[in-house]
């Protein structure tokens, strides 16, 4: 599979799970993903996705993550998280022929902090993650803002939020080496650190006290730092999910 953040897919679903079973400690289901991707000529994902949202007082598990809470009441959720990074760049998938010489990007697992903050006009959501298997040893930080609107049966949660990442996550995943650039024909390219912002959307329809249908969607601008990498054609990035989940 090849995605290209836990910040949209990982995070996104594990958001809409989240946001579909907030009043239930268990609850699973099944969606399909549609990832577009900033690289140049590569395909676009249509892939299956579990959806999978567990919680205790302790802990929580939710789409690619969980973690354990250090502060957990009705206002503040303060969290030690871990999740899987789908954020990969695989050369063959990519039809130009410079990018087919590039060398491949891996995904990896983040571990950092998360934190909520609900309050009457809407909830506050941050996590601050970076790499643990020494692949990008890059940092991100998502912060969100976000309405819950409950009308009867139907939930919509819009927000507004800025994705950041390293200089070294910007690098890993968007940046060619002078040897890359050798041996494909493209600029060498090392960028900085970038700002993200993005708008996303959850929608869900309870169909019985235990059925639900949900979609969920982030669009992303992206910043100059990704923009101008040789490996990249787009200004923005995207993902869309939708599925159903059953509450137990």
């Amino acid at each position: 599979m090849t995605k290209f953040k836990i910040l949209t897919l990982g995070a996104l679903v594990a958001a809409s799970s989240f946001a579909v079973n907030a009043e239930s400690n268990f609850s699973l289901g099944a969606g399909v993903g549609v990832a577009e991707s900033p690289y140049k000529d590569y395909d676009r994902d249509v892939v299956p996705i579990p959806v999978i949202s567990w919680e205790s007082d302790n802990f929580w598990f939710h789409g690619l993550g969980g973690g354990y809470y250090l502060w957990n009441d009705d206002t503040d959720k303060l969290s030690i998280a871990a999740f899987y990074n789908p954020m990969q760049f695989k050369p063959g998938d990519s039809d130009d022929r410079q990018l087919r010489e590039l060398d491949k990007r891996k995904s990896t697992m983040m571990a950092g902090l998360s934190y909520v903050h609900n309050t009457p006009y809407g909830f506050l959501r941050t996590t601050l993650a970076g790499d643990t298997l020494d692949n990008s040893n890059g940092v991100i930080w998502d912060l969100g803002w976000l309405y819950r609107y409950n009308a009867g049966a139907l939930t919509v949660t819009p927000g507004i939020g800025v994705e950041w990442n390293s200089d070294n996550q910007n690098e890993y995943y968007y940046g060619v080496s002078r040897s890359e650039a050798r041996r494909s024909g493209l600029d060498s390219y090392d960028p900085e650190d970038s700002w993200n912002p993005y708008l996303e959307l959850t929608a869900s329809y309870s169909l019985t006290d235990n059925l639900s249908v949900y979609g969920t969607g982030r669009y992303t601008h992206l910043s100059d730092e990704i923009k101008d990498s040789p490996m990249v054609d787009k200004s923005w990035a995207g993902i869309f999910s939708t599925g159903v989940t059953w509450r137990f």
